[in-house]
């Protein structure tokens, strides 16, 4: 294998040449509108001087626009009839109804607000179903992907651009976390390390070293272990990676840490003397919104607080930061959607676990638990705000690529 370095084992899939390089337009758009959505806001607010609410009005217009077109192109027939429902686009159409139906009783700031994010999370998923309906798993996966990592640079080398905050961390202190990018990095790291695993071209390996850097470069603690702890499986289990790889990469990495040996040690200085009193010994604040997010859930155990319940219903924590979720994935669940929901959200990962076990491809099977592995880690501290951190059109997609690859029915692409 070479995920990031793609060697000469087989892997039983289609090369560039064998697939005539076919792709889908309309699911490249949405990789890329995927990765720069994150940008949106930052535009809105100092490019263009207009307000967030802007920023997230444009978001939502072109994602609501993505599925229209989507509809628009449906084609009459499927590409392969026989790639229908899986158990894993049930457990998703599962999570959009427990959302959606939490509404009626959620205690959101805006009913309004929280039903059109519902709906933009909906159109995601509806998006990618519809592509998968007109192309096969594999052109609908290499489009996206491909697409997502080019969105994914462009963000990274603006967020290069940009002044550091006050914490030497990337981003804008007001409208853009280090987080926010890091992830988005991160995802997009593993989506070029898929393509080049598929052995989409070389050049992808650019830009996973950008990607990779930037990620080391937002200083964003729980996400830089997350994939440190998945690429480190990924090179050790792997059995066609070569020694002599195995060794070529550690020693990059300990390069790339030397050279930010220096960034990293003011860093932790100043994390250990600033903050919201003492952040090492409340995880930069976290204690404080587990106990309180965790203490506002028993009062709802079974059904929760309902979809998009905290922001702007929570309290700001030590006079300055208002969090949008419980930064935690099981706590976000547990608060949101009670009992329920915690128990939707292990039957997914049990789901996606069980199906990544059933790939008959080793070098897949490695990755996508590496990859799983990265989702979990990373949601011991973090979450998204509506989503979960496998999202949704993933589980979808992945769900359609592991029936195809298991099937053998890729050489149809």
């Amino acid at each position: 294998m070479n995920s990031l370095w793609v060697g000469n084992g087989q892997y039983g899939v289609m090369d560039a040449a064998a697939s005539g390089e076919r792709t889908a337009p309309l699911s490249s758009v949405t990789g890329c509108y995927f990765a720069l959505r994150l940008f949106y806001v930052l535009i809105a607010v100092r490019i263009f001087g207009s307000t967030a609410q802007a920023g997230v009005t444009a978001s939502l217009a072109c994602n609501y626009a993505l599925l229209g077109l989507a509809l628009f192109a449906l084609p009459t027939h499927r590409a392969q009839p026989h790639l229908g429902a899986t158990r894993l686009s049930r457990i998703v159409c599962a999570y959009l109804l427990l959302t959606g139906v939490s509404l009626l009783w959620s205690v959101t700031a805006s009913l309004a607000a929280a039903t059109a994010f519902w709906g933009a999370m909906v159109a995601d998923v509806a998006i990618v179903a519809l592509q998968l309906r007109g192309n096969t798993p594999d052109v609908v996966a290499r489009s996206l992907m491909g697409w997502f990592v080019r969105g994914a640079s462009v963000i990274a080398v603006f967020a290069w651009l940009m002044p550091a905050q006050s914490d030497l961390r990337l981003g804008d202190e007001e409208l853009l976390g280090p987080n926010q990018i890091g992830w988005l990095c991160g995802f997009g790291f593993f989506f070029a390390q898929y393509l080049l695993l598929r052995k989409q071209g070389g050049h992808w390996k650019v830009y996973a070293v950008l990607l990779g850097v930037t990620l080391l470069r937002c200083l964003s603690k729980t996400t830089i272990v997350a994939f440190l702890m998945a690429q480190l499986f990924i090179l050790m289990r792997d059995r066609e990676i070569t020694r002599k790889t195995r060794r070529s990469l550690l020693a990059l990495a300990l390069l790339v840490g030397i050279a930010f040996s220096s960034l990293l040690a003011s860093y932790y200085a100043l994390y250990l003397n600033t903050g919201a009193g003492r952040q090492l010994e409340s995880l930069t604040g976290r204690l404080g919104i587990w106990t309180y997010i965790l203490s506002e859930a028993v009062h709802r155990p079974w059904l929760g607080h309902g979809f998009h319940s905290v922001w702007k219903v929570i309290p700001m924590f030590y006079g300055v930061f208002e969090a949008r979720h419980a930064h935690n994935e099981a706590l976000q669940q547990f608060y949101a959607y009670g009992v329920v929901g915690v128990i939707l959200l292990f039957a997914i990962y049990i789901s996606l676990f069980q199906e990544i076990r059933k790939l008959r491809v080793h070098s897949l099977k490695i990755f996508w638990l590496g990859f799983l592995l990265f989702v979990l880690v990373r949601g011991l501290a973090d979450t998204e705000v509506f989503d979960i951190s496998w999202p949704m059109w993933l589980i979808l997609l992945f769900g359609a690529l592991a029936r195809q690859s298991n099937d053998g029915t890729e050489t149809a692409s």
